[in-house]
Formats: structure tokens, sequence, C-alpha cells
């Protein structure tokens, strides 16, 4: 294991020093009017080594937990209003949760289904925003609430660091059970959709949605969700903040409704900080996720994190199996450069109630996240 650890972290250095050019942040551009032009985008290049309990596999590839991505906003205020249009792209480079033992995955391979937001906004001062296209439904991103700095390397989606490997049995065959079929988030998603979210009360904001999936060819798939949020950093020295969101989806006829939520605080004196998240299927299958953080200014880059987490889920493949995850993670951040390196270890294990056996995997991702 040391041995890979060190191959990780020289990835690690070597990513960072690739990328340890000043940024070029994406500029605003602005016209007579007042309207504005913003282009942005990250880079999320990452080593992977992944150790099933009988081979270890070793790619680059890019971080699942926050793919590489481009976009741009346009803006344009009409008194206290602004109307805005919103294009994302991934750029669909091999994740590391689409590779696994038999298959390395293509370097790049861009579909329609790729394309993560073209939508129009309507942001009003009284009453809230309006939403229409691709985008985010109103639960997207309900269980990924986290103050510890080390979400781009670690967070409540476990199953992004190696999703795509099989589980090896204790014969040495491979399953045909991927990582990323018994750590589930049940998190939110991206559909072609309506959305309102309400204005901010007391830190409270209200969303709901209804969406289908237009990308994706005959995916007969709808989806209506509400949420709500919280977040309020005017809370002493603790900034705290939250979801709960309800998702109800209907795929060609089998309706599911999923209830998810997470919440996290931060003590800004000590930078210690803790993260819960957890999720419920009601045709089958809960969660709990929980991290522990600590962050603090160690170096004059930029903020050092460290974090520590649990996962434990079942009832996510059949009924009574059990799934755990324990994952341990560093970001070292780069202010000037815009970047955040990082390197995390995490190990998955899982049981189910027939004759099978399965080992227990590990993977290690090492790497760094560009924004500009």
């Amino acid at each position: 294991m040391s041995t890979k650890l060190f191959a990780a972290g020289t990835s690690a250095l070597a990513l960072t020093a690739l990328l340890a050019a000043p940024a070029v942040a994406g500029p605003t551009y602005s016209s007579a009017n007042g309207g504005t032009f913003t282009w942005y985008g990250q880079l999320n290049p990452t080593f992977q080594s992944y150790d099933d309990g009988a081979e270890d596999f070793s790619r680059l590839v890019d971080n699942g937990n926050s793919g590489s991505r481009v976009g741009f906003i346009l803006a344009q205020p009409f008194g206290e209003n602004t109307l805005k249009f919103r294009f994302e792209t991934s750029l669909s480079l091999r994740s590391s949760d689409g590779v696994n033992q038999n298959d390395t995955g293509d370097i790049t391979n861009w579909t329609r289904s790729d394309l993560r937001h073209v939508d129009l906004s309507w942001e009003t001062a009284r009453y809230g925003t309006f939403s229409f296209g691709q985008g985010s439904m109103a639960a997207d991103g309900a269980t990924g609430i986290d103050l510890s700095g080390t979400g781009v390397a670690a967070n409540a989606s476990v199953a992004d660091a190696a999703g795509g490997y099989f589980l090896r049995t204790s014969t040495g065959a491979l399953s045909g059970i991927e990582i990323g079929d018994v750590f589930a988030t049940f998190d939110g998603s991206r559909r072609g959709r309506i959305r309102y979210d309400s204005p901010e009360f007391a830190g409270f904001t209200v969303s709901a949605s209804y969406g289908e999936d237009i990308l994706s060819t005959n995916a007969d798939t709808e989806q209506y969700d509400i949420a709500l949020s919280y977040a309020n950093s005017d809370l002493g020295d603790f900034t705290v903040e939250g979801a709960l969101a309800v998702n109800w989806t209907d795929r060609s006829g089998a309706e599911t409704r999923d209830t998810i939520a997470s919440a996290a605080v931060l003590h800004e004196p000590t930078g210690l900080s803790l993260s819960v998240a957890g999720g419920d299927r009601d045709t089958g299958g809960n969660y709990g996720y929980v991290k522990i953080g600590y962050s603090a200014n160690l170096l004059p880059v930029g903020k050092t994190s460290f974090s520590v987490d649990y996962y434990d889920g079942s009832d996510l493949v059949s009924t009574n199996d059990s799934a755990e995850s324990f994952g341990v993670a560093a970001v070292q951040k780069f202010d000037k450069q815009n970047i955040e390196a990082y390197i995390a270890y995490r190990e998955y294990s899982y049981d189910d109630t027939s004759a099978t056996t399965y080992q227990d995997g590990s993977a290690i991702l090492a790497g760094a996240r560009w924004k500009f």
C-alpha cells in the first residue's frame, strides 16, 4: 500500500506542477446597456489506482466527483430583475467512475447527454427565480452539502472514486455487481425542466421542479421534486448549511420516491467541521454518511484541509444487503492559481444474504482541480 500511496502522491505533485501557472480566470464582458457575458470552466485530471482484492488497476482519469467542464452565462438586467442564459457542457473525459477491470473507457466520447445546462432563467427580487430548459432539478445537490474543504476528493458520493469497477468474489471471479450499484446517494439530477426557486427568507429557500430526460434516446423518464435549503454564515463562530428534498421518478411506468438530505456545520475559529447525509428510497434502499473535517492555514499558498468519512448503506441491490465505505482525504489550495491539489484513499466492502462472499476493494485518487 505504501508504494501505491507514494506513486499517487508523486502523480499529484506532477499534476499540480503541470497546472501551477497563473490562472486565466474567465473574464466578464459588459455591454453599454448593462448586459454581461462570463465564461468559466474547470479541469480535474486525477491518477486513479483501484485494488479489487486480487488485481491492481492504475489509470489517468477525470475525477467523477467534479468532472471537467466549460460554460458561459449571458445576463441582462431589467430594472431590479435579471434575464440569464446559461450554457454548460461536460468535456466528457474518461471518468473515474466510468472504467472497470475490463474496460479502460474512451479518452473522450462526447454525446448530447453531456450537456449540463442549456437554461433560461428570470430572476426577480420579489418573486424568486423561474427557470426553463436543461439544468438542475430542485433536488440536485441535496445530498452534497459539505463545508470540510475536501469535497473535491471525498464526499457522500463515495462511488465516484471507482464506481464502474466490479466487486470480486472470494473465488476470484468478477461478480457483475458494480461499486456504483451498491453505494448510491439518490441525489437529484439534471433534466429538461421547469423550476421555481423562492426568495430567501431567514436563510431558507423553497424550490420545486418538473422535468423529463430529453437528452437520452427513448428514456421515458419523468420527475418532479421539491426541496428546502438553508444557508447562514451569520451565526457567530459557525457557518451552517443544509438541504432536504423529495424526488418522485417515473421510468417507463416504474415509480420511485426518494427522500434525501444533507447538512454541514463549520466552526470558523478552529476549522473543525461536521457533514452528514442520508437517503431512503420507498421501493428499497437507504444509507447514511458522516464526515469530520479540519481546515487550517498551514501554508501561505492557501488553506489545507483534511477529512475522514464513513458511509453505511443497506438494501441497495438486494434485501438485507450491506455496503460500507471508509475514506480519508487531504486537499491543498493554491489561491493564486485557483488550484486544489488532493489525495484520497477509500475502502469498499459489501455483503448480501446469498452464499457468495465478496472481497473488499480500495481506491486512491491523486490529482488537481483547476478552475478558470
